[in-house]
C-alpha cells in the first residue's frame, strides 16, 4: 500500500467483491489525495480462490487480518460493507493496535444469526439440516445462492452485539432507513454495544442497502475524511 496514512481499507460484503461502486470511490478519492488504499476480494468471492459455500466467517475474519498484516503498514482505518461490517469488528479486535478507525456502511454484524437462522420457516431448517444448505433469492435479482449450516455454525463462534465490543477507536456508522437486508435499528445496537465513546451513526432514511447513489457516495467520502482526522 503505498500513500500518507493512515491507509484505507475496504471490505466488501456477502457476495459482492472489490469492483463495487463504493469501493471504486473510495479509491479514486484516496488516489485524488494521495492516501493509501487497499481493497481485495474475500475467499470465495470475486478474483480470490476458495468456494463460496465452504467458507465462513472465521475465513472471512482471516482473510482480513492476514491482508493487514501483510499488505500494509502503520495506522489503518478499516471500511466495511455489510457483511465487511462485521469483519471489519472482528480485525480491529484481532489487531487494535493497527486499526485506527472503522467506518461501516450498512455495517451487518451477527447477520447470520439474527437476520438468517431466525428467519428461517421450519421448511428451510429441516432442508439446513438435512441437506447442509439452503437456497434464498437474491433480492438484487441475481440467481439464488445457498446458505450453508456452516456458515450459520461458526457465525455463531463470531457473535459481537450479544455484550460490550472492546473497541476504544473512532466509529461511524452509515445505515440506510429503507433497508430490506439490515434493519437500520441494527446500527443503534452496534454503537450501543461499542466500547468507544467516539462513535457517529448517521441514518439516510431514503437510501437502500447499497448505500451507492451518487449522494450516498459523497456522504461515505466527507465521513472518510472526518475519520482520517480523528484517526
Amino acid at each position: 500500500m503505498i500513500g500518507k496514512g493512515p491507509g484505507i481499507v475496504f471490505i466488501h460484503g456477502l457476495r459482492s467483491d472489490m469492483k463495487g461502486s463504493k469501493a471504486l470511490a473510495l479509491e479514486e478519492h484516496c488516489r485524488q489525495s494521495g492516501r493509501g488504499f487497499l481493497c481485495f476480494d474475500l475467499s470465495g468471492h470475486g478474483q480470490s480462490s476458495g468456494h463460496f459455500e465452504e467458507k465462513g466467517i472465521g475465513d472471512w475474519q482471516n482473510d482480513v487480518v492476514e491482508v493487514i498484516d501483510a499488505l500494509t503498514d502503520g495506522p489503518q482505518i478499516l471500511v466495511g460493507s455489510s457483511l465487511g461490517g462485521w469483519l471489519m469488528l472482528l480485525a480491529a479486535l484481532k489487531r487494535p493496535d493497527r486499526v485506527k478507525a472503522l467506518m461501516g456502511l450498512a455495517a451487518a454484524p451477527d447477520f447470520t444469526e439474527d437476520l438468517m437462522a431466525t428467519a428461517f420457516d421450519e421448511k428451510q431448517r429441516n432442508q439446513l439440516e438435512t441437506d447442509g444448505k439452503v437456497r434464498i433469492a437474491d433480492c438484487y435479482g441475481g440467481e439464488p445462492y445457498a446458505i450453508t449450516r456452516h456458515l450459520i455454525e461458526d457465525g455463531r463462534n463470531h457473535l459481537v452485539l450479544r455484550g460490550p465490543i472492546a473497541i476504544d477507536c473512532p466509529v461511524a456508522l452509515i445505515q440506510g432507513q429503507q433497508d430490506p437486508d439490515v434493519p437500520w435499528q441494527t446500527a443503534l445496537t452496534l454503537a450501543e454495544r461499542l466500547r468507544s465513546q467516539r462513535v457517529s451513526v448517521t441514518l439516510v432514511k431514503s437510501a437502500g442497502h447499497r448505500l451507492s447513489e451518487p449522494e450516498n457516495l459523497r456522504l461515505i467520502l466527507a465521513t472518510l475524511d472526518r475519520l482520517t482526522v480523528e484517526a
